[in-house]
Protein backbone atom coordinates (compact mmCIF):
# COMPACT_ATOMS: atom_id res chain seq x y z
CA UNK A 1 0.00 0.00 0.00
CA UNK A 2 1.28 3.44 -0.96
CA UNK A 3 1.44 6.28 1.57
CA UNK A 4 -0.49 8.66 -0.70
CA UNK A 5 -2.51 8.80 -3.90
CA UNK A 6 -2.88 11.92 -6.03
CA UNK A 7 -0.71 13.66 -3.42
CA UNK A 8 -3.19 12.98 -0.60
CA UNK A 9 -1.96 10.96 2.38
CA UNK A 10 -3.76 7.74 3.20
CA UNK A 11 -5.61 8.09 6.55
CA UNK A 12 -3.30 6.83 9.28
CA UNK A 13 -6.22 5.90 11.54
CA UNK A 14 -7.78 3.44 9.10
CA UNK A 15 -7.06 -0.01 7.67
CA UNK A 16 -7.68 -1.45 4.21
CA UNK A 17 -10.58 -3.78 3.52
CA UNK A 18 -9.26 -7.20 2.50
CA UNK A 19 -10.72 -9.80 0.15
CA UNK A 20 -9.85 -13.42 0.84
CA UNK A 21 -11.43 -16.72 -0.15
CA UNK A 22 -14.22 -14.94 -1.98
CA UNK A 23 -15.21 -12.76 1.00
CA UNK A 24 -14.61 -9.20 2.15
CA UNK A 25 -12.97 -8.76 5.55
CA UNK A 26 -13.85 -5.32 6.90
CA UNK A 27 -11.89 -3.82 9.83
CA UNK A 28 -13.55 -1.58 12.41
CA UNK A 29 -11.99 1.53 10.83
CA UNK A 30 -12.04 0.80 7.08
CA UNK A 31 -10.43 3.19 4.63
CA UNK A 32 -13.07 4.00 2.02
CA UNK A 33 -12.15 6.16 -0.98
CA UNK A 34 -14.76 8.65 -2.13
CA UNK A 35 -15.11 10.77 -5.26
CA UNK A 36 -17.04 13.89 -4.39
CA UNK A 37 -18.51 14.26 -7.88
CA UNK A 38 -19.02 17.18 -10.22
CA UNK A 39 -21.72 19.84 -10.22
CA UNK A 40 -24.24 19.07 -7.50
CA UNK A 41 -21.99 16.26 -6.31
CA UNK A 42 -20.34 18.65 -3.89
CA UNK A 43 -23.60 19.44 -2.08
CA UNK A 44 -25.00 15.93 -2.00
CA UNK A 45 -21.73 14.35 -0.90
CA UNK A 46 -21.35 16.75 2.06
CA UNK A 47 -24.90 15.99 3.17
CA UNK A 48 -24.57 12.23 2.69
CA UNK A 49 -21.26 12.00 4.52
CA UNK A 50 -22.79 13.73 7.55
CA UNK A 51 -25.59 11.16 7.54
CA UNK A 52 -23.18 8.24 7.13
CA UNK A 53 -20.95 9.33 10.00
CA UNK A 54 -23.90 10.05 12.28
CA UNK A 55 -25.44 6.63 11.58
CA UNK A 56 -22.19 4.76 12.23
CA UNK A 57 -21.67 6.68 15.47
CA UNK A 58 -25.24 6.04 16.65
CA UNK A 59 -25.10 2.31 15.87
CA UNK A 60 -21.60 1.50 17.10
CA UNK A 61 -20.93 4.23 19.66
CA UNK A 62 -17.40 4.92 18.44
CA UNK A 63 -16.30 1.28 18.18
CA UNK A 64 -16.47 1.52 14.41
CA UNK A 65 -16.15 4.40 12.01
CA UNK A 66 -15.17 5.06 8.41
CA UNK A 67 -11.78 6.58 7.54
CA UNK A 68 -12.82 8.54 4.44
CA UNK A 69 -10.16 9.10 1.78
CA UNK A 70 -10.77 11.51 -1.08
CA UNK A 71 -9.66 10.48 -4.57
CA UNK A 72 -10.30 12.39 -7.76
CA UNK A 73 -12.11 11.99 -11.07
CA UNK A 74 -14.03 14.27 -13.39
CA UNK A 75 -13.70 18.05 -13.41
CA UNK A 76 -11.92 18.26 -10.06
CA UNK A 77 -9.30 15.80 -11.27
CA UNK A 78 -8.89 17.57 -14.60
CA UNK A 79 -8.49 20.96 -12.96
CA UNK A 80 -5.81 19.61 -10.60
CA UNK A 81 -3.99 17.07 -12.75
CA UNK A 82 -5.13 17.68 -16.35
CA UNK A 83 -6.44 14.13 -16.26
CA UNK A 84 -10.11 13.13 -16.07
CA UNK A 85 -9.35 9.81 -14.39
CA UNK A 86 -5.87 9.72 -12.80
CA UNK A 87 -4.18 6.35 -12.47
CA UNK A 88 -3.73 6.98 -8.74
CA UNK A 89 -7.51 7.10 -8.35
CA UNK A 90 -7.92 3.74 -10.06
CA UNK A 91 -5.05 2.32 -7.99
CA UNK A 92 -6.57 3.57 -4.73
CA UNK A 93 -9.96 2.01 -5.46
CA UNK A 94 -8.21 -1.22 -6.43
CA UNK A 95 -6.18 -1.14 -3.19
CA UNK A 96 -9.02 -0.32 -0.81
CA UNK A 97 -11.67 -2.35 -2.72
CA UNK A 98 -14.86 -0.51 -1.73
CA UNK A 99 -15.53 3.09 -2.77
CA UNK A 100 -18.41 5.53 -3.22
CA UNK A 101 -18.84 8.37 -5.69
CA UNK A 102 -21.07 11.23 -6.70
CA UNK A 103 -22.11 12.02 -10.28
CA UNK A 104 -19.35 12.70 -12.78
CA UNK A 105 -19.18 14.86 -15.89
CA UNK A 106 -18.76 13.08 -19.20
CA UNK A 107 -15.85 14.83 -20.98
CA UNK A 108 -16.74 16.60 -24.22
CA UNK A 109 -14.68 15.62 -27.26
CA UNK A 110 -12.25 12.74 -27.64
CA UNK A 111 -10.75 10.42 -25.05
CA UNK A 112 -12.92 8.77 -22.39
CA UNK A 113 -16.54 8.61 -23.55
CA UNK A 114 -17.81 8.12 -19.98
CA UNK A 115 -15.88 8.14 -16.73
CA UNK A 116 -18.46 5.85 -15.16
CA UNK A 117 -18.13 3.30 -17.96
CA UNK A 118 -14.33 3.63 -17.85
CA UNK A 119 -14.20 2.78 -14.13
CA UNK A 120 -16.47 -0.22 -14.68
CA UNK A 121 -14.34 -1.57 -17.48
CA UNK A 122 -10.93 -0.88 -15.91
CA UNK A 123 -11.88 -2.61 -12.63
CA UNK A 124 -14.11 -5.22 -14.32
CA UNK A 125 -17.11 -4.14 -12.25
CA UNK A 126 -19.35 -6.40 -14.26
CA UNK A 127 -22.59 -6.16 -12.28
CA UNK A 128 -24.48 -2.87 -12.09
CA UNK A 129 -26.89 -3.35 -9.18
CA UNK A 130 -29.92 -1.07 -8.95
CA UNK A 131 -32.48 -1.66 -6.18
CA UNK A 132 -35.73 0.21 -6.75
CA UNK A 133 -38.39 0.37 -4.05
CA UNK A 134 -41.07 2.75 -2.89
CA UNK A 135 -40.70 4.83 0.26
CA UNK A 136 -44.10 5.82 1.71
CA UNK A 137 -44.89 9.47 1.16
CA UNK A 138 -42.81 9.91 -2.00
CA UNK A 139 -44.99 11.34 -4.80
CA UNK A 140 -45.46 8.96 -7.72
CA UNK A 141 -47.10 9.12 -11.18
CA UNK A 142 -48.60 5.62 -10.76
CA UNK A 143 -51.57 4.48 -8.69
CA UNK A 144 -49.82 1.75 -6.71
CA UNK A 145 -46.10 2.61 -6.36
CA UNK A 146 -45.89 0.37 -3.27
CA UNK A 147 -45.93 -2.62 -5.64
CA UNK A 148 -42.47 -1.70 -6.88
CA UNK A 149 -39.68 -3.50 -5.01
CA UNK A 150 -37.11 -4.92 -7.40
CA UNK A 151 -33.36 -5.30 -7.74
CA UNK A 152 -31.88 -5.03 -11.23
CA UNK A 153 -28.63 -6.82 -12.08
CA UNK A 154 -27.39 -5.24 -15.29
CA UNK A 155 -24.36 -6.61 -17.13
CA UNK A 156 -21.82 -3.81 -17.14
CA UNK A 157 -19.03 -4.65 -19.59
CA UNK A 158 -20.57 -5.90 -22.85
CA UNK A 159 -23.46 -5.17 -25.23
CA UNK A 160 -23.47 -1.78 -26.95
CA UNK A 161 -21.79 -0.22 -23.89
CA UNK A 162 -18.59 -2.00 -24.88
CA UNK A 163 -18.12 1.14 -27.00
CA UNK A 164 -16.95 -0.67 -30.14
CA UNK A 165 -18.21 1.57 -32.91
CA UNK A 166 -17.09 3.60 -35.91
CA UNK A 167 -18.41 6.89 -37.24
CA UNK A 168 -20.22 7.07 -40.57
CA UNK A 169 -17.86 7.69 -43.48
CA UNK A 170 -14.63 6.79 -41.68
CA UNK A 171 -12.20 4.35 -43.30
CA UNK A 172 -12.81 1.90 -40.44
CA UNK A 173 -16.58 1.96 -40.94
CA UNK A 174 -16.22 1.56 -44.69
CA UNK A 175 -13.81 -1.34 -44.24
CA UNK A 176 -16.16 -3.16 -41.91
CA UNK A 177 -19.19 -2.53 -44.14
CA UNK A 178 -17.31 -3.79 -47.19
CA UNK A 179 -16.29 -6.97 -45.34
CA UNK A 180 -19.81 -7.64 -44.12
CA UNK A 181 -21.46 -6.92 -47.46
CA UNK A 182 -18.94 -8.83 -49.57
CA UNK A 183 -18.28 -11.77 -47.22
CA UNK A 184 -20.78 -12.29 -44.42
CA UNK A 185 -23.94 -11.12 -46.23
CA UNK A 186 -23.08 -12.26 -49.73
CA UNK A 187 -25.93 -14.18 -51.28
CA UNK A 188 -28.43 -13.31 -48.50
CA UNK A 189 -30.18 -10.50 -50.33
CA UNK A 190 -29.28 -8.17 -47.49
CA UNK A 191 -26.68 -5.42 -47.28
CA UNK A 192 -25.65 -2.54 -45.06
CA UNK A 193 -26.05 1.00 -46.37
CA UNK A 194 -22.59 2.24 -47.33
CA UNK A 195 -22.60 5.42 -45.23
CA UNK A 196 -23.82 3.74 -42.02
CA UNK A 197 -22.22 4.28 -38.65
CA UNK A 198 -21.27 0.87 -37.25
CA UNK A 199 -21.34 -0.66 -33.80
CA UNK A 200 -20.58 -4.11 -32.40
CA UNK A 201 -22.77 -5.77 -29.75
CA UNK A 202 -20.75 -8.52 -28.01
CA UNK A 203 -22.47 -10.78 -25.46
CA UNK A 204 -20.51 -13.77 -24.16
CA UNK A 205 -21.44 -16.88 -22.16
CA UNK A 206 -18.82 -16.28 -19.44
CA UNK A 207 -19.85 -12.70 -18.74
CA UNK A 208 -23.55 -13.51 -18.93
CA UNK A 209 -23.20 -16.37 -16.47
CA UNK A 210 -21.27 -14.44 -13.85
CA UNK A 211 -23.94 -11.74 -13.93
CA UNK A 212 -26.82 -14.21 -13.63
CA UNK A 213 -24.93 -16.04 -10.87
CA UNK A 214 -24.86 -12.84 -8.78
CA UNK A 215 -28.56 -12.24 -9.40
CA UNK A 216 -29.50 -15.72 -8.21
CA UNK A 217 -27.15 -15.52 -5.23
CA UNK A 218 -28.86 -12.27 -4.24
CA UNK A 219 -32.26 -13.96 -4.48
CA UNK A 220 -31.07 -16.78 -2.23
CA UNK A 221 -29.45 -14.47 0.35
CA UNK A 222 -32.39 -12.03 0.49
CA UNK A 223 -35.07 -14.73 0.24
CA UNK A 224 -36.50 -13.41 -3.01
CA UNK A 225 -38.58 -15.85 -5.04
CA UNK A 226 -38.38 -14.71 -8.68
CA UNK A 227 -35.40 -14.02 -10.98
CA UNK A 228 -36.34 -12.74 -14.44
CA UNK A 229 -33.99 -12.75 -17.44
CA UNK A 230 -34.80 -9.70 -19.60
CA UNK A 231 -33.86 -9.87 -23.28
CA UNK A 232 -34.90 -9.11 -26.86
CA UNK A 233 -34.10 -12.64 -28.00
CA UNK A 234 -37.09 -12.87 -30.30
CA UNK A 235 -35.18 -10.55 -32.66
CA UNK A 236 -31.49 -10.75 -31.62
CA UNK A 237 -31.33 -14.51 -31.28
CA UNK A 238 -27.55 -14.97 -31.02
CA UNK A 239 -26.83 -12.15 -28.58
CA UNK A 240 -29.85 -11.42 -26.37
CA UNK A 241 -31.44 -14.78 -27.11
CA UNK A 242 -28.16 -16.37 -26.11
CA UNK A 243 -28.14 -14.28 -22.91
CA UNK A 244 -31.44 -15.92 -22.01
CA UNK A 245 -30.21 -19.42 -22.89
CA UNK A 246 -26.91 -19.03 -21.00
CA UNK A 247 -28.82 -17.63 -18.01
CA UNK A 248 -31.02 -20.71 -17.84
CA UNK A 249 -27.99 -22.93 -18.33
CA UNK A 250 -26.18 -21.35 -15.40
CA UNK A 251 -29.28 -21.51 -13.20
CA UNK A 252 -29.89 -25.23 -13.77
CA UNK A 253 -26.22 -26.23 -13.60
CA UNK A 254 -25.18 -24.34 -10.47
CA UNK A 255 -28.41 -23.84 -8.51
CA UNK A 256 -30.39 -26.94 -9.35
CA UNK A 257 -31.66 -27.57 -5.82
CA UNK A 258 -32.68 -23.96 -5.22
CA UNK A 259 -34.42 -23.08 -8.50
CA UNK A 260 -37.07 -24.15 -10.94
CA UNK A 261 -37.50 -22.61 -14.37
CA UNK A 262 -40.93 -21.38 -15.34
CA UNK A 263 -41.20 -23.95 -18.11
CA UNK A 264 -40.17 -26.74 -15.74
CA UNK A 265 -42.87 -25.56 -13.32
CA UNK A 266 -45.49 -26.04 -16.04
CA UNK A 267 -44.33 -29.58 -16.70
CA UNK A 268 -44.17 -30.45 -13.00
CA UNK A 269 -47.48 -28.77 -12.24
CA UNK A 270 -49.22 -30.66 -15.04
CA UNK A 271 -47.85 -33.94 -13.71
CA UNK A 272 -48.83 -33.03 -10.12
CA UNK A 273 -52.42 -32.38 -11.16
CA UNK A 274 -52.68 -35.60 -13.18
CA UNK A 275 -50.12 -38.29 -12.29
CA UNK A 276 -51.37 -40.38 -15.23
CA UNK A 277 -50.80 -37.57 -17.75
CA UNK A 278 -48.98 -38.79 -20.86
CA UNK A 279 -45.78 -37.15 -22.05
CA UNK A 280 -47.51 -36.11 -25.27
CA UNK A 281 -50.40 -34.47 -23.45
CA UNK A 282 -48.00 -32.66 -21.12
CA UNK A 283 -46.03 -31.44 -24.13
CA UNK A 284 -49.18 -30.13 -25.79
CA UNK A 285 -50.06 -28.21 -22.61
CA UNK A 286 -46.73 -26.36 -22.39
CA UNK A 287 -46.18 -25.59 -26.08
CA UNK A 288 -48.71 -23.44 -28.00
CA UNK A 289 -49.27 -24.83 -31.49
CA UNK A 290 -47.95 -28.26 -30.55
CA UNK A 291 -50.76 -30.08 -32.39
CA UNK A 292 -50.00 -28.26 -35.65
CA UNK A 293 -46.20 -28.60 -35.37
CA UNK A 294 -44.04 -30.98 -37.36
CA UNK A 295 -43.38 -34.46 -36.04
CA UNK A 296 -39.74 -33.55 -35.48
CA UNK A 297 -40.71 -30.54 -33.34
CA UNK A 298 -43.23 -32.59 -31.36
CA UNK A 299 -40.52 -35.16 -30.59
CA UNK A 300 -38.27 -32.34 -29.37
CA UNK A 301 -40.90 -31.05 -26.92
CA UNK A 302 -41.71 -34.58 -25.72
CA UNK A 303 -38.02 -35.12 -25.10
CA UNK A 304 -37.92 -31.94 -23.01
CA UNK A 305 -40.83 -33.19 -20.90
CA UNK A 306 -39.26 -36.62 -20.41
CA UNK A 307 -35.86 -35.19 -19.43
CA UNK A 308 -37.40 -32.75 -16.96
CA UNK A 309 -39.49 -35.38 -15.21
CA UNK A 310 -36.62 -37.84 -15.09
CA UNK A 311 -34.17 -35.27 -13.76
CA UNK A 312 -36.14 -33.34 -11.15
CA UNK A 313 -39.57 -34.80 -10.46
CA UNK A 314 -38.24 -36.60 -7.42
CA UNK A 315 -36.64 -33.45 -5.98
CA UNK A 316 -39.04 -30.80 -7.32
CA UNK A 317 -42.32 -32.62 -8.00
CA UNK A 318 -45.42 -33.09 -5.84
CA UNK A 319 -45.58 -29.37 -5.19
CA UNK A 320 -42.01 -29.02 -3.93
CA UNK A 321 -41.18 -26.76 -6.90
CA UNK A 322 -43.47 -24.09 -5.40
CA UNK A 323 -40.92 -23.41 -2.64
CA UNK A 324 -38.06 -22.93 -5.12
CA UNK A 325 -36.83 -19.69 -6.69
CA UNK A 326 -38.63 -19.25 -10.02
CA UNK A 327 -36.30 -18.36 -12.91
CA UNK A 328 -38.23 -17.04 -15.88
CA UNK A 329 -37.62 -14.75 -18.83
CA UNK A 330 -39.46 -11.85 -20.44
CA UNK A 331 -39.06 -9.86 -23.64
CA UNK A 332 -37.65 -6.40 -22.87
CA UNK A 333 -40.48 -4.32 -24.33
CA UNK A 334 -43.01 -6.42 -22.43
CA UNK A 335 -41.13 -5.77 -19.17
CA UNK A 336 -41.24 -1.99 -19.72
CA UNK A 337 -45.02 -2.25 -19.85
CA UNK A 338 -45.37 -4.73 -17.00
CA UNK A 339 -43.28 -2.79 -14.48
CA UNK A 340 -46.03 -0.17 -14.81
CA UNK A 341 -49.01 -2.51 -14.65
CA UNK A 342 -47.81 -5.58 -12.70
CA UNK A 343 -44.70 -4.52 -10.80
CA UNK A 344 -45.39 -6.87 -7.89
CA UNK A 345 -44.87 -9.88 -10.18
CA UNK A 346 -41.13 -9.12 -10.39
CA UNK A 347 -38.39 -9.18 -7.77
CA UNK A 348 -34.92 -9.64 -9.30
CA UNK A 349 -34.02 -8.82 -12.90
CA UNK A 350 -30.90 -9.98 -14.77
CA UNK A 351 -30.37 -8.04 -17.98
CA UNK A 352 -27.87 -7.21 -20.71
CA UNK A 353 -26.41 -3.72 -20.49
CA UNK A 354 -28.73 -1.57 -22.58
CA UNK A 355 -31.97 -3.21 -21.42
CA UNK A 356 -30.85 -2.79 -17.83
CA UNK A 357 -30.25 0.91 -18.35
CA UNK A 358 -33.77 1.38 -19.66
CA UNK A 359 -35.50 -0.83 -17.09
CA UNK A 360 -33.67 0.81 -14.16
CA UNK A 361 -34.83 4.29 -15.10
CA UNK A 362 -38.35 3.14 -15.97
CA UNK A 363 -38.68 1.61 -12.50
CA UNK A 364 -37.08 4.57 -10.73
CA UNK A 365 -39.50 6.99 -12.40
CA UNK A 366 -42.36 5.39 -10.45
CA UNK A 367 -40.83 5.88 -7.01
CA UNK A 368 -39.41 9.40 -7.00
CA UNK A 369 -37.08 9.43 -9.99
CA UNK A 370 -33.31 9.22 -10.21
CA UNK A 371 -32.92 11.47 -7.16
CA UNK A 372 -34.15 8.49 -5.12
CA UNK A 373 -32.29 5.80 -7.09
CA UNK A 374 -29.11 4.22 -5.65
CA UNK A 375 -26.66 2.09 -7.56
CA UNK A 376 -23.56 -0.06 -7.26
CA UNK A 377 -20.99 -1.53 -9.61
CA UNK A 378 -19.73 -4.85 -8.30
CA UNK A 379 -16.89 -7.10 -9.42
CA UNK A 380 -15.05 -10.00 -7.87
CA UNK A 381 -13.40 -8.32 -4.90
CA UNK A 382 -14.51 -4.76 -5.67
CA UNK A 383 -17.54 -2.54 -5.14
CA UNK A 384 -18.06 1.06 -6.26
CA UNK A 385 -21.31 2.66 -5.09
CA UNK A 386 -22.67 5.70 -6.89
CA UNK A 387 -25.36 8.26 -7.50
CA UNK A 388 -27.31 7.24 -10.60
CA UNK A 389 -28.28 10.74 -11.76
CA UNK A 390 -26.29 13.42 -13.58
CA UNK A 391 -24.34 16.40 -12.32
CA UNK A 392 -27.04 19.11 -12.92
CA UNK A 393 -24.38 21.87 -13.02
CA UNK A 394 -26.93 24.73 -13.01
CA UNK A 395 -27.87 23.70 -9.46
CA UNK A 396 -24.28 23.26 -8.25
CA UNK A 397 -23.39 24.85 -4.89
CA UNK A 398 -26.97 26.07 -4.36
CA UNK A 399 -27.74 23.56 -1.58
CA UNK A 400 -31.04 22.48 -3.13
CA UNK A 401 -30.57 18.99 -4.63
CA UNK A 402 -31.98 15.80 -3.13
CA UNK A 403 -29.01 13.76 -1.80
CA UNK A 404 -31.01 10.52 -1.51
CA UNK A 405 -29.36 8.78 -4.46
CA UNK A 406 -25.88 9.00 -2.90
CA UNK A 407 -27.31 8.41 0.58
CA UNK A 408 -29.12 5.23 -0.48
CA UNK A 409 -26.03 4.10 -2.37
CA UNK A 410 -24.33 4.37 1.02
CA UNK A 411 -27.10 2.20 2.45
CA UNK A 412 -26.18 -0.40 -0.17
CA UNK A 413 -22.50 0.01 0.66
CA UNK A 414 -22.92 -0.51 4.40
CA UNK A 415 -25.07 -3.56 3.80
CA UNK A 416 -22.44 -4.87 1.38
CA UNK A 417 -19.75 -4.31 4.03
CA UNK A 418 -21.65 -6.32 6.60
CA UNK A 419 -22.83 -3.29 8.61
CA UNK A 420 -26.59 -3.78 8.05
CA UNK A 421 -27.58 -1.97 11.25
CA UNK A 422 -26.15 1.25 9.79
CA UNK A 423 -27.94 0.69 6.50
CA UNK A 424 -31.23 0.11 8.27
CA UNK A 425 -30.93 3.21 10.47
CA UNK A 426 -30.19 5.51 7.53
CA UNK A 427 -33.10 4.13 5.54
CA UNK A 428 -35.46 4.37 8.51
CA UNK A 429 -34.37 7.96 9.22
CA UNK A 430 -35.01 8.93 5.60
CA UNK A 431 -38.42 7.24 5.57
CA UNK A 432 -39.52 9.09 8.71
CA UNK A 433 -38.31 12.41 7.29
CA UNK A 434 -40.24 11.91 4.05
CA UNK A 435 -43.38 10.85 5.90
CA UNK A 436 -43.18 14.05 7.95
CA UNK A 437 -43.17 15.94 4.63
CA UNK A 438 -39.85 17.69 5.23
CA UNK A 439 -38.15 17.24 1.88
CA UNK A 440 -36.05 18.88 -0.83
CA UNK A 441 -37.71 20.89 -3.61
CA UNK A 442 -38.01 18.02 -6.13
CA UNK A 443 -40.40 16.20 -3.78
CA UNK A 444 -41.91 19.24 -2.05
CA UNK A 445 -43.38 20.64 -5.29
CA UNK A 446 -45.34 17.40 -5.75
CA UNK A 447 -46.52 16.96 -2.14
CA UNK A 448 -49.46 18.76 -0.52
CA UNK A 449 -48.51 20.51 2.71
CA UNK A 450 -44.78 19.71 2.50
CA UNK A 451 -41.99 21.89 3.87
CA UNK A 452 -39.16 22.61 1.44
CA UNK A 453 -35.70 22.00 2.90
CA UNK A 454 -32.26 22.66 1.51
CA UNK A 455 -29.89 19.77 0.92
CA UNK A 456 -28.12 20.40 4.20
CA UNK A 457 -31.37 20.91 6.13
CA UNK A 458 -32.72 17.64 4.76
CA UNK A 459 -29.57 15.87 6.00
CA UNK A 460 -30.03 17.45 9.43
CA UNK A 461 -33.67 16.31 9.55
CA UNK A 462 -32.64 12.75 8.71
CA UNK A 463 -29.92 12.79 11.38
CA UNK A 464 -32.45 14.07 13.95
CA UNK A 465 -34.85 11.29 13.03
CA UNK A 466 -32.08 8.70 13.23
CA UNK A 467 -31.33 9.94 16.73
CA UNK A 468 -34.98 9.54 17.71
CA UNK A 469 -35.15 6.06 16.23
CA UNK A 470 -31.91 5.01 17.93
CA UNK A 471 -33.22 6.30 21.27
CA UNK A 472 -36.50 4.42 20.85
CA UNK A 473 -34.62 1.23 20.00
CA UNK A 474 -32.70 1.45 23.29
Amino acid sequence: MKDSYNGVSVPSDGKPIEYRDGRFHVPDHPIIPFIEGDGTGRDIWRASRRIFDAAVEKVYGGKRRVAWFEVFAGEKAFNRFRDWLPQDTVDAIREFRIAIKGPLTTPVGGGIRSLNVALRQILDLYACVRPVRYYPGVPSPVLHPERMNVVIYRENTEDVYAGIEWKSGTPEAKKLIHFLNSEMLRGTGRSIVEDSGMGIKPISPANTKRLVRRAIQHAIEKERKIVTLVHKGNIMKYTEGAFRDWGYELATEEFREQIVTERESWILGNKDRDPQLSVESNAAMIEPGYEQATEEFQKKICGEVQRTLAAIYESHGRGKWKSKIMVNDRIADSVFQQVLTRADEYQVFATPNLNGDYVSDACAAQVGGLGMAPGANIGDGYGVFEATHGTAPKYADRDVINPSSVMLSGVMMFDFMGWPEVAHLIEAGMERTIQSKRVTYDLERLMTGAVKLSTSEYATAIIDNMQSLATMAR
